[in-house]
């Protein structure tokens, strides 16, 4: 399906004038550090993204005083980030290395993830790592298994509810203002796995926070419909289930990290 509706904004960080360092040694694709040349704070946020063009995290970084990223690609499916982060001595030489070549000290260590990059985000907070994450952004990316498997809900189908546990407890640590946790989805309809949308449904029962129906502009010209919002847990709906909306919620990575904080 194509729409001509919505402009799909993109944003092209290819002329990003900071500086990009490769953290060897950690996966089989380097991840990227980027940062300003024009540091002026004393300490610096840490955004870690998986999934998504480098660009377009430099260019949230260069639209963004006071932050740093590290970008992380590992391939296709929420697996393939999933599984070399369950080990948390990974995540310890990412935040290592990263660290050693910042030379500034970290304010808060923020997790981002556009699409399949949830699967990352999901392994680290299910570790002891969960206590030193501060905030979570994820872009149309949280999904989870049907039980039985491939069987929407409205085919009799339920959630596989401990896939998504750990984003639950985010979420109610959130409500109560303890972490972050920002949650953008389109209205895409996977069929066969729990769409955005229905993984959205679930943190709002299980916060009691009600959906708001809204019409505004987000970033880039995409249309917002809804939000869930209550200390610092946001939940935002945006209309679209093509491909290209999809790439939107990557794309306004720049505008949502600003409501981390």
């Amino acid at each position: 399906m194509e729409e001509h509706i919505r402009p799909h904004g993109r944003v092209d960080g290819s002329d990003f004038e900071g500086k990009k360092i490769p953290l060897p040694g950690i996966f089989d694709t380097e991840p990227l550090l980027l940062k300003r040349n024009d540091f002026s704070e004393d300490s610096v946020n840490l955004l870690i993204h998986f999934h998504g063009s480098e660009n377009v995290v430099a260019q949230a970084v260069a639209e963004n005083k006071g932050w740093a990223a590290v970008a992380v690609n590992l391939g296709n499916g929420s697996s393939a980030y999933g599984v070399p982060l369950a080990n948390p001595d990974t995540f310890d030489s990412l935040l290592l290395a990263a660290k050693s070549q910042l030379q500034q000290p970290i304010r808060k260590i923020y997790l981002s993830g556009f699409s399949a990059g949830y699967g990352a985000i999901r392994a680290i907070l299910k570790t002891e790592h969960y206590a030193a994450i501060d905030g979570v952004l994820l872009l149309d990316g949280l999904h989870a298994s049907y039980v039985p498997a491939r069987t929407p809900l409205s085919m009799g189908g339920s959630i596989q509810e401990e896939n998504l546990a750990i984003f639950g407890k985010l979420a109610k640590e959130a409500v109560s203002g303890k972490k972050s946790f920002v949650f953008t989805h389109s209205s895409i309809f996977p069929g066969t796995f729990v769409s955005t949308t229905e993984c959205a449904d679930f943190l709002v029962a299980a916060t009691g926070i009600p959906r708001k129906p809204v019409l505004k502009e987000g970033p880039l010209g995409m249309q917002q419909v809804g939000e869930s919002a209550k200390g610092k847990l946001r939940i935002l709906a945006f209309a679209g289930n093509t491909a290209p909306d999809h790439i939107d919620h990557l794309h306004g990575l720049y505008h949502f990290i600003r409501l981390l904080q």
